[in-house]
């Protein structure tokens, strides 16, 4: 489920400027220089286990504003600490999320579940992103819908705080509880989209997830219980009391989970669907009132 040791999930998309002018005003020894240094940097990423070595080098001295702060953050990156915390951000379908240290890492197979949340919601829908971790996935879905209700949960404060900053700028609401508790009673019977990335790693196989993941977020934001689906069943017992007519639950789970997750779907009286994408290697399910 977590991003291998250097993801792409923060490939920049492009130098930022302070690293070009310089170059381009004092000519050929700056540039050795600087190439030099880049490829001091990346070797040292490379050492120390980052498979886009390059690409994080480059990301790393866009975020740094110096020498000295280019050499904290590196430390901290080449400790273990992951890159999209290290720089305090993520480019995720199609928007950039800031994100806190201990705050989920959205996936970029996760985008899969905004797409399709984006084909079932109304221009000027009711949103609810449960789990929310960064507010991510409410976010995206807000950019493409502009003028949708935005409502966002997370039992976590640290998530809540990074949420409430991604979402005041599309006016949404972050409330803080354990997925549908915080919910305003208002909205039950109005929610079109019911968007949630829930944990869904079996509890046996936390354990064996890369270090990044395992030691810098939250077992609560990966681990599913014995077989990955207990939040993804009590996701399907309460979607129903919050779904409009013709309303939709999506979640992401594992390509062997996606059965069973429909089941779930079906027996709360949803109409379940199971969605793929090879490209990406997600596997989404979804529940039409």
């Amino acid at each position: 489920m977590p991003p291998r040791c250097g993801s792409d999930s923060a490939r920049p998309r492009g130098l930022c400027c302070q690293q070009i002018r310089p170059q381009q005003q004092d000519g050929g020894r700056v540039r050795r220089v600087a190439e030099a240094a880049y490829d001091a940097l990346a070797a040292r990423l490379r050492a120390a286990g980052c498979v886009f070595a390059e690409d994080e080098a480059r990301v790393l001295r866009s975020a740094a504003s110096d020498g000295a702060t280019l050499e904290e953050l590196t430390a901290r990156r080449v400790a273990g600490e992951p890159l999209e915390h290290v720089v305090g951000w993520v480019d995720f379908a199609g928007v950039r999320v800031a994100l806190d240290p201990g705050v989920f890492i959205p996936r970029q197979r996760t985008a899969f579940l905004v797409d399709l949340a984006t084909t079932a919601s109304p221009a000027a829908g009711v949103v609810v992103d449960l789990c929310c971790g960064s507010g991510a996935l409410g976010l995206a879905l807000a950019h493409r819908h502009s003028g949708i209700e935005l409502h966002a949960a997370d039992v976590d404060p640290v998530a809540v705080a990074c949420a409430r900053r991604n979402l005041a700028p599309v006016g949404g609401t972050v409330h803080t509880g354990d997925l549908d508790a915080p919910l305003p009673p208002r909205l039950r019977g109005r929610v079109d989209v019911l968007l949630a990335n829930v944990p869904y790693v079996p509890s046996a196989a936390v354990t064996l997830m890369p270090p990044e993941s395992r030691d810098h977020e939250p077992r609560s934001t990966v681990d599913g219980g014995a077989d990955g689906l207990d939040v993804v069943r009590r996701l399907a017992a309460l979607a129903p009391g919050w779904l409009a007519p013709g309303g939709t639950v999506l979640v992401e789970t594992g390509a062997d989970q996606a059965g069973p997750a429909a089941r779930a779907f079906e027996a709360a009286g949803l109409v379940a669907t199971v969605h793929q994408d090879e490209e990406r290697g997600a596997t989404a399910v979804t529940g039409r009132s």
